[in-house]
């Protein structure tokens, strides 16, 4: 209960703070539209002569389309305005103030601010999900099991970049490495089956994006093997405990930049 108080106080400061500047809102409402309407418009080539993407009909790709672009909403408002600052903290050396707080310094590092600029993503991508789910009528359940094996998804995601951000202790220009996990990650707006078998190979086992999206919506549309919830939710504690346990092994190397 004290840290979600402090994560309560964390984001209302953050919000009023945001809110100042009203205008990126409906900034970013044309972005999230603009860019779902590009990604729409990139798919509809694939189906205009009754086709499909890697075994995957338009109202099924649209499920896929719809959970990324929920998870670049979530990644907009939660990742973006804290892990690309773990860089700068340990550039300037702010960091030193962070790890001297009465509060874990992951949960400082990870959550210390949140951006509603990403709300509009969130909303368009549950529409899309929406509308593709009731297309194709699954189970309701399948809805419930969808849901966790989205933030599932999330949660890698989180722990993938949280790992990169750490490296910044040793290597402090980090930045272009985060610039790659995104481009991988916009890979997940396609269904996986559609590259080739490498690549598949490389996005499900090596960098998992695979659950990022893939994954989710297979479960929505109830597609997916019945051991691939339990999976995916496995692989997202293992995931969060390897970035737990780097962190902490990433914090004995590091050395004051302040003083």
């Amino acid at each position: 209960m004290r840290y979600l108080n402090l994560l309560l106080q964390f984001w209302i400061t953050s919000l009023r703070a945001e809110m100042e500047y009203r205008i990126n809102f409906w900034v970013s409402v044309i972005t999230s539209l603009g860019n779902t309407a590009g990604s729409l418009f990139t798919l509809s080539f694939f189906y205009r002569d009754g086709g499909n993407m890697g075994g995957w009909g338009w109202n099924e790709v649209l499920v896929i389309l719809g959970v990324f672009t929920i998870v670049e909403g979530l990644s907009q408002s939660i990742l973006n305005p804290n892990l690309n600052r773990i860089v700068i903290h340990v550039q300037y050396g702010t960091l030193d103030f962070i790890l001297l707080k009465p509060v874990d310094s992951q949960i400082w590092l990870s959550f210390r601010h949140i951006s509603p600029w990403g709300i509009p993503s969130i909303v368009v991508g549950s529409l899309l999900v929406g509308y593709g789910v009731v297309k194709n009528d699954p189970e309701p359940t399948w809805i419930l099991y969808g849901l966790l094996t989205l933030f599932s998804g999330f949660a890698i995601l989180y722990s993938l970049w949280f790992i990169l951000g750490t490296l910044s202790i040793w290597f402090v220009k980090i930045y272009n490495v985060t610039y790659v996990l995104k481009t991988l990650v916009e890979s997940g707006k396609f269904p996986i089956s559609a590259y080739p078998t490498l690549y598949r190979f490389f996005m499900t086992f090596v960098i998992p994006v695979a659950f990022l999206t893939t994954v989710p919506a297979e479960v929505f549309l109830g597609k997916a093997r019945s051991s691939i919830l339990p999976l995916s939710i496995l692989l997202a504690v293992i995931f969060l405990i390897l970035a737990r346990a780097f962190w902490r092994f990433a914090l004995r190397f590091y050395t004051s930049a302040s003083s």
